[in-house]
This record gives C-alpha cells, sequence and structure tokens, in this order.
C-alpha cells in the first residue's frame, strides 16, 4: 500500500513590492491554518516516509509548518524544483520515481498543478485545492511506479475551513 498526501502550500502574501514570486512569505493566517491541518493529520496518526518540497518559500514554510506538527525531522524536507516549474507530468515523474521503501509520500506544490495531479487520481475531482489543503489518496501497489494502474481510493481532503 502506498499513500500519497498532495499538498497546497499556505496562504501567502502579495503585498510585498519587489519580491519574486518564489520569495513571497506565508501570511501568519496561513501559518495557523497549516497547523491547524497538522494538528488535524496528528490526531490521527500520520506518519510520513518523506516529504518534498517545491523551492518556493511558501511551500518549504508549509512544508516546515507541517513537519513540525507531525514529528517529522525538518533536515529531512527534500527540495524539488520540478515541484515549483508548473508541470503536472513532472511531479507524476517524481511519485512514480519514488523508492518503494517510501509507503507515505507528502508532496508541498502549487495550483493548479497540486490540484491537477490530485484530481488524475481522486473521482470525483476537487474543482480546486484551497490553501494548506491536502488531499490523500492511497494505492494498492507496492510500487509507486505502478500506481498509474492501481486502484486509488480518496481516503480524505481536509482544508483549513472544513476544521472550524
Amino acid at each position: 500500500m502506498k499513500t500519497l498526501y498532495l499538498v497546497r502550500h499556505a496562504k501567502a502574501s502579495w503585498e510585498e513590492p519587489g519580491v519574486s514570486d518564489s520569495h513571497r512569505p506565508l501570511l501568519p493566517k496561513g501559518i495557523k491554518r497549516t497547523e491547524r491541518v497538522a494538528e488535524f493529520l496528528k490526531e490521527r496518526g500520520i506518519t510520513i516516509d518523506l516529504m518534498l518540497s517545491s523551492p518556493a518559500v511558501r511551500a518549504y514554510e508549509t512544508a516546515r509548518i507541517m513537519a513540525a506538527g507531525l514529528d517529522y525531522p525538518l533536515k529531512n524536507i527534500k527540495i524539488e524544483r520540478k515541484i515549483y516549474e508548473g508541470y503536472h507530468d513532472r511531479i507524476l515523474d517524481i511519485i512514480y520515481g519514488t523508492p518503494d521503501r517510501i509507503n507515505s509520500l507528502m508532496i508541498f506544490g502549487h495550483n493548479p498543478t497540486i490540484s491537477q495531479v490530485a484530481n488524475l487520481f481522486i473521482h470525483p475531482g476537487i474543482e480546486i485545492m484551497p490553501t494548506s489543503c491536502v488531499a490523500c489518496i492511497s494505492f494498492h501497489s507496492d510500487t509507486w511506479a505502478e500506481i498509474p494502474s492501481a486502484e486509488a481510493l480518496k481516503e480524505f481532503v481536509i482544508y483549513p475551513k472544513l476544521l472550524k
């Protein structure tokens, strides 16, 4: 069994002039909302074998918040440039190429790409993942390379507004 967690980064600021897209920081409410989602996951006993993040500040900071909430070592978060590039096939390459010793994979990315990837496996799909959203999909497969043909099951889709 393989479990994939697709996470859209937390709410970030557009208000700092001169800051490039990749360096936009999280807003305080984005931090709090992500902490709430991490608490939800922790209460359910979820553990992650590998966290991969876009190099964008907002995605990496979201990963750090989630890692802290799930007792995942911050130093083990891996940066993957392909996640930021905006092509769903590159994220699929990452997923399918994940070492089989990894059973639970969490990817921190951006819309619309992260929603597109989720919708390849979730039926009915998600119109658009809100910020700090986590889509959890399990696959009846022993290898990541075989998940395109494996049975996929939407375990849950959670985001802050559902946790009020």
